[in-house]
């Protein structure tokens, strides 16, 4: 049973008003996905299919996050990859918890002012576009170093789908168009990539036309043939390096050669009895997680109402609170160091539940700190299987279709990941993310992320795989589905579903999806001086994946009876699919 939290009375007298909480969606959110023996949820159909296959066939959630990785670089060009780089978290099924990192790297030419003309100021374009926004590529060494490290099946099983793909084409779907058609204008400016991704006469594909990639097909089978030696010391590198040469870029082949991925120990909290494991640096995600978690234990949500703007006021300024810490004290744990305990004790989120104001929004300035984000085009897949082994994966490319480049003869898109970095200190990215010294750029160094693939646990069993894309929205859009399942007793679905908010610190604005909060709770929201509004340049806030066990709520999962496992993908998705078995 939730715990019942006392509120100060204060708190209730100033933001007394009627809950009417919106419905999450235009129409009610479909039932979860059910199975009983393992659950895949992925941004694509046909990877979904793939992770269910390795399942049945005796893999664990290990070997169909590897089969998943390959597969989405085919059919899922916008992000899937192996020219990018991410995050794995991992339950095994005795409870213990490991983090492999393999996100991209600065190159080791990378210097802290590249991005820089001789006035100091940012150059527009430069670590967004071309070979000189690439860091060296991490998912191969990734995938490959889960699938060595806790997998069971070869590594020619699980690339296989993948291979046949692209080697044979696969149908597309009214949402894989959709999206090809959404990045047609960036791809057509690299003559490799438009020929991969376009038609000759340089028009998108079309529904249930076959997408066929021969080059990357190629690539591919060198991987399955000799594994991760293939891409970083062998003929891949060779090509990739060979294209940023010629380019303008600084890529170089010892910076393939000395890739290595990291296995760190898991940011962990506890909220409300639930233990969490996260990401930790050079991810945000676990951290700022955890941070706003534990401001928001103090105060009953649950009672406070879904909606209401006693809710919406304390999650936005836990929220001003916690970017604030993102923006300024986080970042490669090789090269910055971080504060983690400090950040996810229970003790600093009480300091910061003081300076909250009951009566007042914050003010973001005045958090300013002393001295003082990659893109929607993520993807995030949760996975489980029959003995309760459990993965979170959230890779990406940072922009649509990363930098829409690809190196001749590998059909391999790549990462324009150098944007995550501070291109100028207190200066705003792309997304708006004002950060500061610990993300400048350095050779070899990893860029700040906030993706958060995140595992639940309560009482020593599964509880939760969630994650999701969606830039320095990550963060909040992964909270959100916590708290939606938690403290409002939403089913796995709703809570994905659900309509968002997000606060970042700086610009000192609430962000909110169309449908939110009633006009009720912004009007008190308002009153009491946030600047709230619709965000019209972001359409869809990420695509959330997630599986909840024992069943499709806690209600469920209380009275017990439930379906083993309940899988949703993010009704923003338009390719992607919950599959169980």
């Amino acid at each position: 049973m939730k715990p019942v939290i006392r509120l100060a009375a204060t708190f209730v007298q100033c933001l007394s008003i009627a809950f009417l909480p919106v419905s999450p969606a235009f129409a009610a959110s479909p039932e979860p996905v059910k199975a009983e023996n393992g659950m895949v949820v992925t941004a694509q159909r046909l990877a979904s299919d793939v992770g269910i296959e390795i399942l049945k066939k005796g893999g664990n959630a290990i070997d169909a996050a590897v089969a998943v990785g390959y597969a989405l670089a085919v059919v899922y060009p916008t992000a899937g990859n192996i020219g990018g780089g991410g995050f794995m978290t991992i339950r095994l099924k005795d409870g213990n918890t490991t983090f492999l990192d393999f996100r991209e790297r600065a190159p080791m030419a990378a210097t802290k002012t590249m991005y820089l003309d001789e006035k100091g100021e940012i150059v527009k374009g430069r670590s967004t576009d071309g070979y000189l926004a690439v860091g060296v590529p991490g998912s191969v060494m990734g995938l490959e170093t889960a699938r060595e490290r806790y997998g069971t099946m070869q590594r020619r099983d699980l690339i296989a789908p993948a291979i046949d793909f692209a080697r044979n084409g696969f149908v597309l779907s009214q949402g894989d168009v959709a999206s090809l058609a959404s990045g047609a204008k960036k791809l057509s400016k690299d003559r490799e990539a438009a020929a991969v991704f376009l038609k000759p006469d340089g028009k998108s594909y079309g529904v249930g036309e076959r997408l066929i990639q021969p080059d990357l097909a190629a690539s591919l089978a060198k991987i399955s043939e000799k594994g991760a030696d293939a891409f970083y010391k062998g003929e891949i590198a060779d090509r990739i390096v060979k294209a940023s040469t010629y380019s303008g870029g600084i890529l170089a082949k010892a910076d393939f050669e000395q890739y290595t991925v990291r296995e760190l120990k898991p940011v962990t909290c506890n909220y409300r009895g639930y233990d969490i494991a996260s990401s930790p640096p050079p991810s945000s995600g676990g951290v700022i997680i955890c941070e706003i978690l534990n401001v928001l234990e103090g105060y009953p949500l649950s009672y406070m109402g879904y909606g209401s703007a006693e809710t919406v006021h304390v999650m936005i300024e836990a929220m001003r609170h916690a970017y604030v810490d993102r923006n300024s004290a986080l970042g490669d744990p090789g090269f910055v160091n971080n504060p983690v305990d400090t950040l996810i004790d229970k003790s600093y989120a009480a300091k910061i539940r003081d300076k909250i104001n009951p009566y007042r929004a914050g003010i973001s300035q005045d958090l300013m700190p002393k001295g003082m984000g990659e893109s929607t085009e993520t993807t995030h897949y949760s996975i489980i299987d029959r003995d309760g082994n459990a993965v979170a994966v959230t890779y990406t490319l940072n922009g649509s279709f990363g930098a829409g480049i690809v190196a001749a003869g590998t059909g391999i898109l790549l990462n324009n990941e150098m944007d995550d970095f501070t291109s100028k200190p207190g200066a705003p990215n792309l997304y708006g993310l004002v950060q500061g010294e610990a993300n400048a750029i350095e050779p070899k160094k990893t860029p700040l992320s906030s993706m958060s693939p995140t595992i639940i646990s309560k009482d020593g069993q599964p509880f939760m795989v969630i994650g999701s894309p969606g830039g320095a929205r990550i963060i909040t859009i992964t909270l959100e589905a916590i708290i939606n399942v938690i403290d409002h007793g939403m089913t796995i679905q709703e809570a994905i579903d659900a309509p968002r908010i997000h606060h970042q610190w700086l610009p000192d604005k609430v962000y909110m999806e169309p449908f939110a909060l009633s006009s009720d709770t912004l009007k008190r929201l308002t009153e009491i001086g946030h600047d709230v509004a619709i965000d019209q340049s972001w359409p869809v806030w990420g695509q959330a994946a997630g599986i909840l066990v024992g069943g499709k709520n806690l209600k469920e999962i209380e009275a017990g009876g439930g379906a083993r496992y309940s899988g949703a993908i993010d009704s923003r998705s338009a390719a992607g699919a919950a599959r169980g078995y």
